[in-house]
């Protein structure tokens, strides 16, 4: 036992030792000398330690309770603080996702991770918006004459000689005298042009760098001719039926359904392929399923002027008794019938806002009519030999063909219609007039006649800015097919189509009570209804039935005197709109009223 009193205890013989350490511990340490650990006297330096092995504890008092742990353990004993998620990236406030201030757990990362991803391409795109308002400078031009100078007068060789060499580029004659009249038009891009020809020419190129697509002759007559969503896909209203060819000439479809076709309107929102033909039919196809969603009898003989509204994507029909139809596939018959002129109607164009309609008919009248629900003509002039064909551009600008004399008219700017007194811009062709076009975001506009195609510089006919998400002149084939998929997600319904848009976004009171009417008739309650009081179970025997039959009636008194509070409010209000009546008429009273009840 005595041996065993004398064997060294912590605390007792060990503090020499560390006050000896400590003091070799007070010589500065340069950062360039690694650090060496102490050895005792006569003890040979054994091999460099841990760290956490050197790290020397600071002297403690004697009756200090030592646990087992803080020997063994790699760091100096401090107090446990609650543990803490250590990436400080996941205490980030995420507000902008709706999620408040609190941290997200470890399971989530991929989903921070993608939350932080559209974050940061949220921003980008809204300063990349930001900038690109800088960027759209363009501004559009018009044509003014010197000193009061008529800008009818000013011929396209003026014009050509005046601009650069680029825009100079777009004039140019194709001579196609062989197999004319031509129909053409452009894609909605501006970049493409296509036309066929009466006797059987069809073509498609890149009319920029006169690049060509595709050259066939179907052998039979081309009435119309029209690009579908995109330059890849065309559409050919030949003598019998419809024909569907891509960019290369090659014939993927033959709709025997759609026969007779005359003229061909594509709504390019809704994928629709509107038909009009000589039976007097009016056909939609939505060529993204390749079924026909309407075919509707207008009733009104052979069909040769159609045009569309791109505003609400309404087909305008006119007919041979001086009328223009409006229509829907939604409906079998029109939605609105307007009265335009005396004789037959020739042509038919609509603004790119909706507003403004010009008709042209057989009594050699131009008139431009208002389409915010009046349906009135605002202005009207009288033509030598009256317009055949009509045509809008994106600035609102209006051109007429007559024969072969080209007239475009200008108004105040795009908002307002415009001026039939003064021609803006006069040319000759070569021949009859047979279609019109302008060129979208181009200062362009394409004439197809009975020599070939022209195309015309009209200054400030294209809107100079254009939306590269939506119909980007440059976009490649990758962009042009990723464009593709999110139209089609994007498809409008054909059900959709009406005369007013914004009534789509309202609610129809009177179809609604009719339809809960009659869900109440066929499952013989009303679903909405509220459902009876049910007490819930107490407990601590505060559930017997006597106390939940009291609860019960406790509610269905207070129900009850609401109804009559409510009742007795309506008698009084209806007796003091009686009084009221009463002394507004400032009659006698008579012994006969009292029976007036």
């Amino acid at each position: 036992m005595g041996e065993m009193e004398t064997a060294p205890k912590p605390g007792r013989d060990v503090p020499p030792k560390k006050d000896k350490l400590q003091t070799k511990r007070k010589k500065p340490r340069r950062y360039w000398e690694e650090e060496t650990v102490p050895t005792t006297d006569g003890a040979s330096p054994g091999p460099p330690c841990n760290k956490k092995n050197r790290e020397l504890r600071p002297q403690r008092p004697k009756n200090a309770h030592i646990l087992k742990k803080s020997r063994i353990s790699k760091q100096p004993q401090v107090p446990k603080k609650p543990q803490e998620w250590k990436n400080p990236e996941s205490q980030r406030s995420l507000s902008g996702a709706g999620l408040g201030s609190s941290p997200l757990p470890r399971s989530k990362a991929k989903t921070r991770s993608r939350l932080e991803v559209a974050e940061a391409e949220e921003e980008e795109t809204s300063i990349k918006a930001a900038r690109s308002e800088l960027l759209l400078a363009e501004e559009p031009g018009f044509l003014e004459g010197e000193d009061g100078e008529d800008t009818a007068k000013i011929c396209q060789a003026d014009i050509v000689e005046a601009v650069d060499i680029a825009s100079a580029a777009k004039h140019f004659d194709l001579n196609l005298r062989q197999f004319g009249p031509y129909r053409l038009n452009y894609s909605r891009t501006g970049r493409h042009l296509a036309f066929g020809g009466r006797r059987g020419h069809v073509a498609a190129l890149d009319w920029v760098t006169k690049k060509l697509m595709c050259e066939i002759n179907v052998m039979e007559a081309v009435r119309d001719i029209r690009f579908l969503h995109s330059e890849a896909l065309l559409a050919v209203a030949q003598n019998r039926w419809l024909h569907i060819y891509d960019n290369q000439g090659i014939e993927l479809h033959c709709i025997r359904r759609c026969d007779r076709v005359t003229r061909l309107e594509f709504l390019p929102f809704h994928f629709l392929l509107a038909t009009a033909s000589e039976t007097g039919f009016l056909t939609y196809l939505d060529v993204s399923v390749g079924k026909i969603v309407a075919a509707l009898n207008v009733r009104a003989g052979r069909l040769d002027v159609m045009s569309q509204n791109p505003y609400n994507a309404v087909i305008h029909l006119g007919h041979s008794n001086g009328t223009v139809s409006l229509w829907s596939p939604a409906m079998k018959e029109p939605l609105a019938k307007i009265l335009c002129h005396r004789g037959g109607v020739r042509a038919v164009a609509v603004d790119s806002t909706g507003t403004y309609m010009a008709t042209s008919g057989l009594d050699h009248q131009l008139k431009i009519f208002d389409l915010r629900g009046t349906y009135q003509p605002l202005s009207t002039r009288t033509l030598p030999h009256g317009a055949g064909h009509l045509a809008f551009s994106q600035r609102g600008l209006l051109v007429a063909g007559m024969g072969d004399v080209v007239n475009i008219w200008a108004g105040q700017g795009k908002a307002s219609p415009p001026s039939l007194e003064q021609p803006y811009l006069t040319h000759r062709l070569s021949g009859p007039v047979h279609g019109l076009q302008f060129c979208p975001f181009e200062d362009v506009l394409g004439v197809g006649h009975s020599g070939g195609v022209t195309s015309m510089l009209v200054p400030g006919a294209g809107e100079p800015n254009f939306d590269g998400l939506e119909s980007n002149p440059y976009r490649s084939r990758k962009q042009r097919q990723e464009w593709e998929v999110k139209a089609l997600l994007e498809k409008v319904p054909a059900e959709l189509i009406c005369l007013d848009p914004r009534a789509l976004a309202e609610v129809d009171v009177i179809s609604l009570e009719q339809g809960k009417k009659e869900r109440i008739e066929r499952l013989g309650y009303d679903p909405e209804a509220k459902a009876p009081f049910q007490p819930k179970p107490k407990q601590k025997g505060r559930s017997s039935t006597a106390s939940l039959v009291k609860r019960k009636r406790k509610v269905m008194d207070e129900e009850h005197r609401d109804k009559v509070r409510q009742s007795l409010q309506q008698q009084q209000q209806q007796q003091q709109q009686k009084e009221a009546k009463a002394k507004s008429t400032g009659a006698r009273p008579s012994a006969l009223d009292r029976f007036v009840r």
